[in-house]
């Protein structure tokens, strides 16, 4: 297991592809209640409860996820059901785009993230197109505190999981998808406090733009992100 990951690929993910404040509390709204639906007691739901988690790390407030447990503990037949989608395809410069999608109206949200592919310069495809340049993976984060390389490696090596970096203060630990809850879960009764859990696709050979197409992408991200149903987006770039 080697002591680092694709953290500058990860990094950049999660800055120019972030989302505004208020979209970033109604991503987190419709992840619990996709993952609460059918069992709405984080006690019970290892998932949910990691959403919770998750929810609580990127600054959602705490009746805000409160409202959305008591909803879908009384939910009635007419509340809104989400779904998750994923969207396959390209962006400027032949860049491999993958988007995932939280919505309450399919049909909607496959309209609007392909106009919104074809009026910025991308090209949206059919499943399976671009998926396998990408490994779907976990990743999980916690505080680095006061430990040192040979703890942290213990640590990580006694959870089980493939990879990580340390950046600051922070530590970044990859797992295959199907490991991350398990990986989680070994990492907290060790006494690690999870900042954040979450599945994620990595490009598995990342291209290098030259400052012309990355500015073209860019820009073709922040028009993708201005599209309510859209969740998250990864993409084939360093």
């Amino acid at each position: 297991m080697a002591g680092h990951s694709k953290w500058k690929q990860i990094k950049h993910k999660k800055g120019a592809n972030d989302l505004k404040r208020g979209k970033l509390l109604t991503k987190h709204g419709k992840l619990l209640q996709v993952i609460g639906r059918d069992n709405p007691n984080p006690e019970t739901n290892a998932a949910l409860r990691n959403a919770i988690v998750n929810a609580k790390t990127d600054g959602v407030p705490r009746e805000n996820i409160e409202r959305v447990l008591k909803k879908l503990s009384g939910q009635g037949s007419n509340a809104a059901v989400f779904t998750e989608n994923l969207y396959e395809g390209y962006g400027p410069a032949g860049i491999p785009i993958i988007v995932s999608s939280l919505t309450d109206n399919s049909n909607r949200a496959f309209t609007n993230i392909r106009t919104a592919f074809n009026k910025h310069g991308g090209n949206l495809g059919s499943s399976g197109s671009v998926a396998f340049m990408f490994d779907h993976v976990g990743e999980i984060q916690f505080a680095l505190g006061e430990r040192n390389e040979e703890q942290l490696f213990e640590l990580i090596a006694n959870a089980g999981a493939d990879d990580f970096e340390v950046h600051e203060n922070t530590v970044m630990v990859s797992t295959t998808f199907e490991s991350l809850g398990k990986v989680r879960q070994a990492l907290t009764e060790q006494g690690i406090e999870i900042e954040k859990a979450e599945p994620t696709f990595q490009a598995k050979d990342p291209v290098e733009l030259s400052s012309g197409d990355q500015k073209k992408l860019d820009d073709f991200l922040e028009a993708l992100n201005q599209v309510d149903d859209i969740d998250e987006i990864f993409t084939g770039a360093v």
